[in-house]
């Protein structure tokens, strides 16, 4: 077994079971490729076993920190039914569901999401890329199922020397796909769709925004970067009397289309702008039209710390146009997915936008990723995906 040797005072987050190692951190040793090794501290204590990435600024990310466990098919197979069966715990009002959540789960740089009797798994890092067969096959025992599908296209991959990868990995069927969620249902494409092929990290917001259509009666909402139309879906289900939803990407925009019409809503009660949003805010603005809902769910605008600042100006700016069209007694949701942006800085930066809006506003309500998605004691970084609702006065 080969051994890294840490710098002299690196082992703190390890032995906080942090899973990350930072190149920086590292004294000497090395590995192959995903090759499991043993991480020690400056004076040779034992800290835990790694998968080594030699390109990554991520140098290693740990298995186990039990120095008799052993990193073999059997470790694997344990930590994949370990992850499945407490999803069975958790409380999912769908049949699309997050089954491994990456280091949260013990399996850093994995990925696997379940829609219906189809799995679809994106392998991240070099360390689950090793064990990319023996996973597989686990994955398959443990929930029974045939099919799965690989999504290795996230841009992640790169910094790992990874190329990009994706196909049936498993089995095969059809890549168009229907998940039920809560009271309604969602269409979507594994091999087309972003991240898996959908976004079941927000699927309580949405249930979430549904009720809130219900009990104030949203008469104007307005659904910002609306990908295919799920918190619209939710608004309509709710009861809202008409939801505009804007989004770049026309591709998108049919889909939202397709998904309003596979509820059996009225198609009067939905419009949709394949437009810039930033553009459509301000045109909104100068029309003088207003909403009583607005949902802003963007993109990552900064992956990284490193690109908060001008990430912050971003969410600022949209928010700002937001609180200028939301209806005293309105409602906004609004979003950052964003890991460089911690949940305190992403407060600020609505409370700014806020001011420079000249708005006041309540904060009702703090929400995050669905519960299939979770934070861990040991790894914060898990908490990517921040949310307010606030009701402007």
């Amino acid at each position: 077994m080969k051994t890294i040797r840490l710098r002299d005072g690196k082992e703190k987050s390890l032995l906080r079971h942090h899973p990350w190692i930072f190149e920086s951190a590292i004294a000497k040793g090395g590995g192959d490729k995903g090759e499991t090794v043993r991480v020690e501290s400056a004076s040779g204590q034992f800290l835990c076993w790694a998968a080594f990435s030699p390109e990554s600024k991520i140098r290693a990310r740990a298995w186990s920190f039990d120095e008799k466990q052993r990193i073999d098919a059997a470790f694997f197979v344990a930590a994949i039914a370990r992850s499945v069966r407490a999803r069975g715990r958790f409380d999912i009002k769908s049949d699309g569901v997050r089954l491994i959540h990456g280091e949260s789960d013990g399996l850093p740089g994995l990925i696997v999401d379940r829609y219906g009797d189809t799995l679809v798994a994106q392998f991240t890092s070099a360390g689950v890329e090793r064990w990319k067969t023996v996973i597989a096959d686990a994955l398959l025992a443990e929930t029974g199922l045939t099919e799965l599908y690989e999504r290795s296209d996230a841009s992640s991959r790169a910094l790992e020397g990874l190329p990009e990868v994706t196909g049936w990995l498993r089995g095969e069927g059809p890549v168009e796909l229907e998940l039920r969620e809560h009271q309604w249902k969602l269409a979507l494409n594994i091999a087309e769709g972003h991240k898996t092929g959908f976004y079941l990290d927000q699927r309580d917001s949405r249930q979430l925004f549904a009720r809130y259509a219900q009990r104030l009666q949203f008469q104007r909402a307005l659904n910002c970067y609306c990908y295919t139309g799920g918190f619209t879906v939710a608004a309509l289900a709710g009861g809202a009397a008409h939801v505009t939803s804007i989004d770049s990407s026309g591709v998108a925009i049919e889909k939202a289309r397709a998904n309003v019409a596979l509820n059996g809503f009225d198609a009067a009660r939905a419009d949709f702008l394949d437009a810039d949003v930033n553009a459509s805010l301000r045109r909104f603005g100068a029309e003088g039209r207003t909403f009583d809902a607005i949902v802003l769910d963007p993109p990552k605008f900064a992956p990284t710390a490193a690109h908060a600042e001008r990430a912050a100006r971003a969410y600022k700016d949209i928010n700002r146009l937001a609180f200028k069209l939301l209806e005293p007694g309105g409602v906004l949701f609004t979003y950052s997915c964003s890991g460089g942006i911690s949940g305190d800085l992403f407060h600020k930066i609505v409370a700014s936008a806020g001011c420079d809006a000249q708005v006041d506003a309540y904060i009702l309500e703090r929400t995050g990723a669905a519960v299939d998605h979770p934070m861990t004691v040991a790894f914060p970084e898990g908490e990517y995906l921040k949310g307010l609702v606030v009701m402007r006065k």
